[in-house]
C-alpha cells in the first residue's frame, strides 16, 4: 500500500470488492461476517468504513491505478486504430502485386506472314507470405478465371482521417468566416453614402 496507512485484511477485502464494481453493501457483505445485520445496518457500518481515513486513502490510491490503466488502455486503443486508418489511407496496389503492358505474339499475317503484335496485361502477384496483407478486403479467382483483388476502400479511410483531426471543420469554418466577410461588407456597402 503506497500511502503507508495500515488497513486491516477484511478492511482490504472490502476495498478490493468496490473497485471490482460492487456496491459498499455487497462489498461489506463480502469483507465482513453479516450474516445477522439488517441491510440498513450493513449499508450504515459499509458508507462508515468508506469514510474512514485509512480505507478512502486505500480505495483512492486502488482507483486511480484502475481509471490510469484504463485510460491507458483507452489511448493505446485509440492509437492503433489511428494508425490502422492511416495505414489504409498510405496504402497502395503496388505493393501487392506488379502489373504493365507487354508486346505478345499474337499470330501471323496469313498474306505476308509477318508478325501479328498486340499488347496484353500482364500482372504479376507478390508472395503473400512476404508482404504485409492487413489492408486487403479480398482476393478470389471467378469460374471463368477472372482474377479480383481489392484492398479496404483508402477514400473512406482518408475521409475518416479528415474528420479525426477536424480538417472539415476548419473548412467549415473558413467558409463561415467568409460568409460573415461578406456579410460585413454588405453592411458597410449599405451605409454609404453615394
Amino acid at each position: 500500500m503506497g500511502s503507508g496507512k495500515k488497513i486491516t485484511l477484511k478492511q482490504e477485502k472490502f476495498v478490493q470488492e468496490l473497485i471490482k464494481g460492487k456496491t459498499q453493501r455487497q462489498a461489506y457483505k463480502a469483507a465482513f461476517n453479516a450474516k445477522n445485520m439488517k441491510n440498513t445496518t450493513i449499508d450504515s457500518k459499509a458508507s462508515n468504513l468508506l469514510k474512514s481515513d485509512k480505507v478512502a486513502a486505500r480505495y483512492n490510491e486502488l482507483r486511480g491505478k484502475v481509471v490510469k490503466k484504463a485510460e491507458e488502455q483507452a489511448v493505446m486503443s485509440a492509437v492503433e486504430i489511428l494508425k490502422e486508418i492511416e495505414s489504409i489511407a498510405k496504402d497502395d496496389i503496388s505493393n501487392y502485386l506488379d502489373f504493365r503492358t507487354e508486346k505478345t505474339l499474337i499470330g501471323h499475317d496469313k498474306e505476308t506472314g509477318d508478325p501479328i503484335i498486340s499488347y496484353a496485361p500482364v500482372v504479376d502477384l507478390k508472395d503473400s507470405k512476404q508482404i504485409d496483407t492487413k489492408n486487403v478486403s479480398e482476393v478470389s479467382l471467378g469460374a471463368n478465371g477472372t482474377f479480383k483483388f481489392k484492398t479496404y476502400c483508402r477514400d473512406t479511410a482518408l475521409y475518416k482521417l479528415a474528420e479525426i483531426y477536424g480538417i472539415d471543420a476548419i473548412k467549415q469554418a473558413k467558409i463561415e468566416l467568409e460568409k460573415e466577410k461578406l456579410q460585413h461588407q454588405k453592411e458597410v456597402d449599405d451605409k454609404k453614402i453615394w
